[in-house]
């Protein structure tokens, strides 16, 4: 398999087997109007099998803080001219929105349809976070 170099924008690498198109999704790079290169299964030495996005957009606004939440092992490597200029792994986002949903019944996002479900971080030892509006803890990704 051969995938061309991006010129600018990042690669998502080490991604948990098969999480891949959840942070495609996630992150919307569907409505991006470049090329993207979504990479499954490829082989890896630590850890066997992981996914790897590719995306060569020379100026796209994508919030890349969320994949701190969704797979903590996660590298972010920015690339401009061709060259790797900064190499990240994303932290857990103080506050996250529209990733996961309350689950709690009487919770006002499960009766108001147009609210946001937002979650706070609380416990960054044991990655909980909670609901803003019922203080429910979220099921950990």
């Amino acid at each position: 398999m051969n995938v061309d170099e991006i010129k600018n924008g990042f690669v998502i690498d080490h991604i948990k087997a098969g999480k891949g198109m959840e942070i495609y999704r996630l992150l919307g790079l569907e409505q991006l109007d470049c090329p993207i290169a979504i990479i499954k299964n490829a082989p890896s030495r630590r850890v066997g099998k992981k996914d790897i996005i590719k995306v060569d957009a020379t100026n796209a606004e994508i919030d890349l803080s969320v994949l701190g939440y969704i797979d903590p092992d996660v590298t972010v490597n920015v690339i401009k001219d061709g060259v790797n200029v900064k190499k990240y792994h994303p932290e857990l986002p103080l506050e996250i929105a529209d990733i996961i949903k309350c689950k709690n019944p009487r919770c006002i996002t499960s009766t108001e349809q147009e609210l946001p479900h937002v979650f706070k971080l609380t416990d960054p030892e044991t990655r909980t976070y909670r609901c803003i509006y019922c203080e429910s803890k979220a099921k950990n990704s």
